[in-house]
């Protein structure tokens, strides 16, 4: 099918997203996409730096007549949130994402696109290659490890950056000019377990919830979309409501901390002549779930497969354990905590409960948090903390990041804006995200940093539903190219 970013060939954006998506992986294993950009930049002529985290700076000349124009920092991340569904067969380190194109939008089929930041990344690199594209000096900032704790951000050798002006290529709103983000901190804990024999005449079943959405756990939670964690255990307990002798082997749902959870499986031990009374308890969880959550989990699914009975899954968690590992689940936080009373419709602090999983002696949790506020950040993680401890959880304190304070005022703002409504006739919204971009740390690392971000439509970032709009990602470089030619 026909592009519109087809008139940007064959050196053009598509071409470098293209290119991009075929790498896909886990975060901390970067290397391929590392080399990828090393090779451009090196063939191209470009120095380039690395620091020792391995985040890269790659310096592009400016074009002819523009030699004095001030230095212009393009900054994106190289990893890309690897999520798929429990029925597709991917391996995000050998195999290149399978895309469709439906109407004015990309999507991957059953995985992550890495839309988010491939296209700001590729973005850049266009920018670079694009013949009739004027600029300044560039500096192509491409951090490592920003889904997993902004690690590239973080560990900054800021002698390898020297402009002091910075676009951020990785929001994800068409029509938006972003100036503020969201601080955020991990909360990870391990709880003990004890174990036992299951019941005589109990046989093993999967618990299995699917069919959410997810999505991002900044950018989705004000939409109130369902935790499979959540609706697994309130299922469970309105279980135990009539029968106490239902005992848990495992439970095993989430896999990054900035994701909504999507699905959750449990395997359980229940009296098979209870089995009926549990799928009857379940249907009315089930019913009563998508009344609650109505549009917003159009697709809930709540199913119950027995399993063979191995020696593995004779083992469950001793009965008072059992009661601790749910309460403690049902007892945390999920979901927007504040609005801003400073920014109309802005989530001011949320948590997400991202991640429950079981071995045989300890069970893992993780939370994530946000807020604009920081006070209200450290605020909700010790509070949390405080619910972790009182079951005789350990609890791992990640170190938090900050946020990037709205300055509407910004030279590079008022730049942005004024370019914008020149080339679309409309004027941008001034927006704040809640989600964690890297300006804020980055600001740190360079305090006299004037930064903005922005970025095409991408939308369910960190889920199997991330499509990116065509159209959107035409406006978006069509605005890049207009800020840096006033910036020239």
């Amino acid at each position: 099918m026909t592009s519109p970013l087809t008139n940007l060939e064959p050196r053009g954006l598509w071409a470098h997203f293209d290119g991009i998506r075929k790498t896909p992986r886990p975060s901390k294993h970067e290397e391929k996409i590392i080399e990828h950009m090393k090779k451009w930049g090196t063939d191209g002529g470009h120095e380039v730096h690395q620091d020792a985290a391995g985040t890269l700076c790659i310096h592009v000349a400016a074009t002819p007549g523009h030699e004095q124009a001030p230095t212009i920092v393009l900054q994106n991340h190289m990893d890309m949130v690897c999520e798929k569904n429990s029925d597709i067969e991917h391996d995000f380190m050998t195999e290149g994402i399978k895309v469709a194109v439906d109407g004015d939008w990309v999507h991957a089929i059953g995985t992550t696109l890495g839309a988010d930041n491939g296209v700001g990344l590729a973005a850049a690199m266009a920018v670079v290659d694009d013949p009739e594209a004027v600029h300044g000096p560039l500096e192509l900032l491409c951090t490592v490890d920003e889904e997993t704790g902004l690690t590239g951000a973080k560990q900054l050798d800021p002698s390898i950056v020297s402009g002091r002006v910075m676009l951020n290529l990785d929001t994800e709103e068409d029509g938006a000019v972003y100036i503020g983000c969201a601080g955020g901190a991990d909360s990870n804990a391990h709880l003990p377990l004890v174990r036992r024999r299951g019941l005589l005449g109990s046989v093993p079943v999967r618990l299995a919830v699917r069919g959410l959405r997810g999505g991002h756990s900044g950018l989705n939670i004000i939409e109130n979309r369902g935790n499979a964690i959540r609706f697994a255990v309130e299922t469970i307990l309105a279980a135990m409501q009539q029968d106490s002798d239902i005992d848990v082997v495992d439970f095993d749902a989430g896999t990054k901390h900035n994701a909504i959870p999507r699905e959750c499986f449990v395997t359980l031990r229940i009296l098979k002549d209870r089995i009926d009374q549990f799928k009857t308890v379940m249907a009315d969880c089930e019913k009563g779930f998508k009344e609650e959550f109505g549009s917003a989990e159009p697709a809930i699914e709540l199913s119950l497969d027995e399993l063979d009975d191995t020696d593995d899954n004779q083992k469950v968690l001793e009965t008072s354990v059992r009661d601790t590992f749910l309460r403690l689940i049902d007892s945390l936080p999920h979901g927007v905590l504040a609005m801003s009373r400073d920014v109309p419709g802005l989530v001011e602090t949320s948590s997400n409960l991202a991640v429950v999983r079981t071995s045989d002696d300890s069970a893992h949790f993780v939370c994530s948090h946000r807020s604009s506020v920081m006070p209200a950040l450290f605020a909700v993680r010790r509070r949390v903390g405080s619910i972790f401890r009182q079951t005789g959880a350990t609890v791992v304190i990640r170190d938090s990041y900050p946020g990037w304070k709205p300055n509407p005022n910004s030279p590079i703002v008022q730049t942005t804006v004024k370019v914008f409504e020149k080339l679309f006739g409309e004027t941008p919204d001034l927006k704040a995200i809640h989600a964690g971009l890297e300006c804020g740390l980055l600001i740190e690392k360079v305090p006299d940093m004037d930064c903005v971000s922005i970025g095409p439509q991408i939308e369910n970032a960190h889920s199997p539903e991330e499509k990116v709009q065509i159209s959107s990602v035409q406006r978006f470089y069509t605005h890049l190219k207009g800020v840096l030619a006033e910036l020239a």
